[in-house]
């Protein structure tokens, strides 16, 4: 299983979070429910992936997943052209 889990640090509110992402999303959504994630919490826009906190984190690492920096971050989201995806836009009511 390639699930990844970066170093990057956004703070929200008390905890201090990162990302986990995979190489497919049954093997990201697998390991999420392993670590305790709820499905809702996935975040399907440019580059799917969850936020988990720092304790999240380590539950991850013990379980397998690779840990990598910014740059290999970087690398991980041009090799499958995450950016490159159109993004979903909601649609809009029509008006009367």
């Amino acid at each position: 299983m390639l699930v990844y889990v970066d170093n990057a640090r956004h703070s929200f509110g008390r905890m201090t979070l990162c990302h986990l992402m995979g190489d497919t999303a049954d093997e990201l959504h697998s390991m999420a429910d392993k670590i305790g994630m709820e499905r809702r919490w996935f975040q399907n826009r440019r580059v799917p992936h969850y936020d988990i906190c720092l304790k999240q984190k380590a539950l991850a690492i013990r379980a397998g997943v690779i840990e990598i920096d910014r740059k290999q971050t970087v690398e991980l989201i041009h090799k499958h052209g995450w950016l490159n995806k159109k993004t979903k836009k909601r649609s809009r009511p029509e008006s009367k």
